[in-house]
């Protein structure tokens, strides 16, 4: 693939010899004046990227000393130079200490002010499968020591491949700890990068969390309000986006990082617009046909990522272009071990399926981003997408109307994968391939089934408030309204029974009673049912709770006519299942808020389940070719998943697996468990146990932290849930709250613990959180998901061999007193791929 425009080129042992144009390598001009003196700073450090068996691409930025590092600067045109060493300079790695001894590189490079003193290098002509060290000089001044390793030979047998892989480091949210680990503990060959490396917008909702200390309010230099003259500014001009850029660089760990290992990077969608499409951007709904599109602002945000991302790709910067004059879509390959496909996924993609400004069906109003691109109901966007491939294969594409990746660059994956004779097919993906979805129905069903008896047994506590504390009457008073009576002729029914008691009325008696005070027949029955039950466990000794457990299970046990909280669960949620809103079991007040939930949804039609027809296109392609051991690198989404990617989901068991999807959470942006929390109220707070469970932990010293407990992994995710693990998976959560609350660093650890250890036998945590837990694994959502952490920032590490894919998950911990913990990695999880196997395993 061509380089173009500033890009310049030079061969081991030769120097310089070109500069990009945008077909060919144009000899290079007139360089400008060497710098001189020590007036010079290199306020990015510098970067490598792109490994080749031959080559790599250099990058830095150097302007005056004097100079504000993250502004741009009016500095005319200069020189500097570049030196490459081969000898084992490991000492002096991110110092600005000289190389010595023999170079294998020694030449000068300009500087333009047109790319913001930004410099671009390739260098060709290396040994493949080998470490080398690099060093730009200005006049007097040295940037630090860089180190690279090309890649092995294409046709070199490789025992043992080692690399990270990273997305959406938000600048404006939590901590860069992952970062300093990495540096300081990562023996890797290089990093994946698949994007969100800057965010466009400045204090939106997502960005007003605790960051740390380090991290300063981002400022842009022109931005644009999403709404009205206040509030959340993003990105509109390429002086905001290289700020962004320039000042995300200015961070020491990503210095250090970059400084390591080359970068193998493509972007996701903020470095131009949040789940952008093309040249159009979605903070507005736009209108049913199109959002609102700004071609000037996309071009702008291409030559940023050109100027300071270091990879070997493809950019003109030409006019006639449009916003296409950049491709970053590539593929690099390290021996017969690994083939590295990197896509673009959001400058050829098509508008998501169901615009923003479509009518809600239930308010007349937009959708907005609920329902057109989160938590849509997989029946209408299968519809949409039949019609889109209708209308694209009169145009000659199908998949034209609903695509990702476009014609060309799909053919050119196909293409690509069907050709490669490495073991190992990687692809650089950035939205997840995997199916999430949630069942409605089920989902609602389980959680009505679930509180059932706990909310009956929450009204005879309300109804024993107003009755003396008499658990009994209380009993009997909620079994009548449950049977349909008002709450007058209930008290007066349950007043009748409770005379005729302690009148040592018999059974029959106290029916007679309770008719002869306006119950019916049915009313007076479950009515004096309950009042029994509960007198014989008060009897036997029960206390209060206790009695109004056992009258809550009697009333459901003769509502359903079934005998134990078992079969009363399940027959509750089978009457849902069937009768849906109309069930008797949905409360009169909920039945409205969620009579619109009882159908499938997919959690997110941004990723790939909102392109069906081409994953599966792309799946077909992969079968019908026996291409193996194909798995996806992907980030986007905040959060760890691993599992299968199918050939047709929708089919009888969810289809067969054709190859695997490897997900990494964010290295520091907000979980999504965090904005679905935030989000899930606005659709329906009875949907909320599908989500979260709000919990005290009681802390000796401290009082309660207040916990938000995390329901969606298991809502998507089948598991094998106990009380152990999920106290287990509030681990990160309470150490980040317990350290907001002042618990020095030190007492973090042991007093997370102990705070665990009493919640795992607390008869609330295992007598109610625990089986709301089980039941939303029962519901088997997504079979295909072997791990799924919603709520996690960190980072993955992926050790490849001929034989298995072992890929690391790294969980960072929270926030510390405004800064990065001393201890980053809390947790890790290991996802393995066997060789020829379409299946994961997690340890």
């Amino acid at each position: 693939m061509k380089a173009g425009s500033f890009v310049t080129f030079s061969v081991a042992g030769l120097g310089l010899f070109g500069c990009g144009s945008d077909e060919s390598n144009a000899p290079v001009a007139a360089l400008p004046p060497a710098a001189s003196g020590n007036g010079w700073q290199f306020p990015q450090s510098l970067a490598s990227g792109d490994p080749r068996p031959d080559g790599i691409m250099l990058w830095t930025r150097v302007v005056p000393a004097n100079a504000d590092p993250v502004a741009s600067s009016s500095q005319a045109d200069f020189s500097i130079r570049l030196q490459i060493s081969s000898a084992d300079h490991a000492s002096k790695l991110g110092s600005n200490a000289a190389l010595s001894g023999s170079l294998v590189l020694d030449t000068q490079l300009p500087v333009r002010a047109e790319f913001d003193h930004t410099v671009r290098h390739k260098v060709s002509g290396l040994e493949a499968g080998k470490t080398y060290f690099y060093q730009f000089i200005a006049g007097d001044m040295r940037s630090k020591v860089g180190r690279f390793k090309t890649a092995p030979a294409r046709n070199a047998d490789v025992a043992e491949l080692k690399f990270a892989f990273l997305s959406c480091q938000d600048w404006s949210i939590n901590h860069w700890g992952a970062y300093a680990h990495i540096a300081a503990n990562e023996q890797l060959d290089f990093i994946v990068h698949l994007g969100d490396y800057i965010y466009e917008t400045v204090g939106e909702a997502f960005q007003t969390g605790a960051v740390e200390n380090l991290h300063t309010q981002l400022v842009l230099p022109n931005g644009t309000f999403k709404n009205g003259s206040s509030g959340a500014k993003y990105a509109s001009t390429l002086a905001d986006y290289r700020y962004l850029y320039k000042q995300y660089r200015s961070d020491a760990r990503l210095q250090a990082v970059h400084e390591r290992f080359p970068f193998i990077a493509v972007w996701d969608d903020h470095e131009f617009s949040d789940d952008c499409w093309g040249d159009a951007q979605t903070y507005t709904n736009g209108s049913a046909s199109d959002n609102d599109r700004q071609p000037a602002r996309r071009r702008s945000a291409n030559q940023a990522w050109y100027e300071y991302m270091p990879a070997d790709i493809y950019y003109s910067g030409k006019d006639a272009e449009g916003i296409h004059d950049i491709r970053i879509y590539r593929e690099l390959q390290f021996g017969k071990l690994a083939h590295l496909v990197m896509t673009d996924e959001r400058l050829y993609r098509s508008d998501h399926l169901i615009p923003e400004a479509s009518a809600n069906p239930a308010t007349g109003l937009a959708l907005g981003s609920i329902g057109s691109r989160y938590m849509v109901p997989s029946n209408m966007l299968a519809g949409v997408e039949a019609q889109k491939m209708a209308a694209g294969q009169a145009k000659g594409d199908p998949l034209a109307l609903v695509s990702i990746l476009g014609k060309t660059q799909r053919e050119w994956w196909q293409s690509t994968l069907k050709q490669s004779t490495a073991t190992w097919k990687l692809w650089g993906n950035e939205v997840s391939l995997l199916r999430m979805g949630i069942d409605g129905t089920q989902a609602i069903a389980t959680l009505v089934a679930l509180n059932f008896i706990p909310t009956l047994a929450g009204n005879i506590a309300t109804a024993a408030s107003a009755l003396s504390n008499s658990q009994p009457l209380a009993a009997a008073v909620v079994a009548a309204v449950a049977a349909g009576a008002s709450n007058t002729v209930a008290a007066n029914g349950a007043g009748a029974i409770g005379l005729s008691d302690a009148g040592a009325g018999d059974t029959n008696a106290k029916l007679t009673a309770a008719i002869g005070a306006g119950l019916s027949a049915q009313q007076a029955g479950l009515a004096v049912s309950a009042f029994d039950a509960v007198k014989t466990a008060a009897t036997a000794g029960a206390n209060s709770s206790q009695q109004q457990q056992a009258g809550a299970l009697r009333i459901a046990e003769l509502l359903t006519g079934q005998s134990g909280p078992s079969a009363v669960f399940a027959a509750i949620k089978a009457d849902i299942a069937s009768k849906q809103q109309n069930s008797a079991f949905i409360p009169a007040s909920m039945k409205s808020s969620l009579s619109g939930f009882f159908t499938q949804f997919l959690l997110n039609a941004d990723q790939w389940d909102g392109f069906n027809a081409e994953r599966k296109a792309l799946m077909a392609h992969l079968a019908s070719n026996n291409i193996k051991n194909v798995v996806a690198l992907t980030g986007d989404i905040h959060a760890f998943y691993a599992g299968t990617v199918h050939d047709d989901y929708s089919a009888a068991g969810g289809g067969t697996p054709v190859m695997v999807d490897l997900v990494t959470a964010g290295v520091s942006s907000d979980s999504f468990f965090s904005y679905l929390k935030d989000a899930v109220g606005s659709l329906s707070s009875s949907l909320a146990p599908l989500v979260y469970y709000p919990l005290s932990a009681p802390v000796s010293g401290l009082g309660t932290v207040e916990l938000n407990v995390n329901l969606l992994d298991h809502t998507l995710s089948p598991s094998n849930v106990t009380a152990a693990s999920l106290a287990s998976s509030l681990r990160v959560q309470l150490r980040g709250a317990l350290a907001a609350k002042g618990v020095p660093e030190a007492q973090l650890d042991a007093t997370t613990t102990a705070v665990l250890a009493g919640l795992e036998t607390s008869s609330s945590f295992t007598g109610q959180l625990l089986p709301v837990a089980q039941a939303l694994a029962g519901l088997n959502s997504n079979p295909w998901l072997k791990l799924a952490n919603t709520d996690a920032q960190g980072y993955a590490v992926v050790t490849l061999t001929p034989s298995a894919l072992s890929c690391e998950f790294k969980q960072l911990n929270k926030l510390v007193g405004g800064a990065a913990p001393s201890s980053t990695i809390a947790a890790s999880k290991r996802a393995v791929v066997q060789k020829d196997i379409a299946a994961v395993t997690i340890s």
